[in-house]
């Protein structure tokens, strides 16, 4: 049976969470308890870790974004995506300098695991408006060349559909009415996120 994204426990959410955390510390030359690490690897070798999706690394500080990179295709395993965008958003986020280790005791992450995204089906702005699904849906716009997406967390921050498509677009370098011309498609997808936060940090990728 193949996992579906709901299928992920808290529980494995926070080990995905310390595989992020001991990987930026990897990177920075940090030292790692051997023992959590030991029993960390010993956990991942769950094959529920094996699944192939898309995955969203975020890292903020006091709620202000610190790096966010991720992929929408699902070409590795969770496993080994947390590991790869956890260095990507803490060293080569191009809008921020990499993360020092002085940063890290202050700095929340956040995981977010992909569905696969589909094309969203509308023929005027009015079905568009009424099929997106605030807080649920992950948006993918695409217009020529230029491409961007929201993860379904910025719903919490642009909760109009209009704005949130408007910052969307400019997030992909068009104009901010371009979602309501024609030449743009829009994709959708669902996420499984976990925080280290007790509470869900509502910045994310938004920027």
């Amino acid at each position: 049976m193949v996992k579906e994204i709901s299928d992920f426990t808290e529980e494995q959410g926070r080990y995905l969470l310390k595989l992020a955390r001991f990987t930026i510390m990897r990177h920075l030359n940090l030292p790692r308890p051997s023992a959590e690490e030991e029993e960390l690897a010993a956990r991942l070798a769950d094959k529920a870790f094996d699944i192939k999706r898309g995955i969203f690394v975020t890292l903020t500080i006091g709620g202000v974004l610190r790096g966010c990179i991720g992929s929408l295709a699902a070409y590795e395993s969770v496993r080994q995506g947390v590991q790869r965008h956890a260095v990507n958003a803490a060293f080569n986020d191009q809008r921020f300098l990499p993360l020092t280790a002085s940063e890290l005791a202050e700095v929340n992450i956040e995981i977010s695991v992909l569905t696969e995204p589909r094309p969203l089906q509308f023929s005027n702005i009015d079905e568009l408006l009424d099929r997106l699904r605030p807080g649920t849906d992950g948006v993918i716009l695409r217009r020529g060349a230029a491409t961007a997406t929201f993860l379904p967390q910025v719903w919490k921050q642009l909760p109009q559909v209009d704005e949130f498509m408007r910052h969307l677009c400019l997030k992909a370098g068009l104009t901010s009415e371009a979602w309501r011309q024609p030449g743009c498609t829009i994709e959708t997808y669902q996420v499984k996120y976990f925080s280290e936060a007790t509470k869900i940090d509502e910045t994310t990728c938004l920027g």
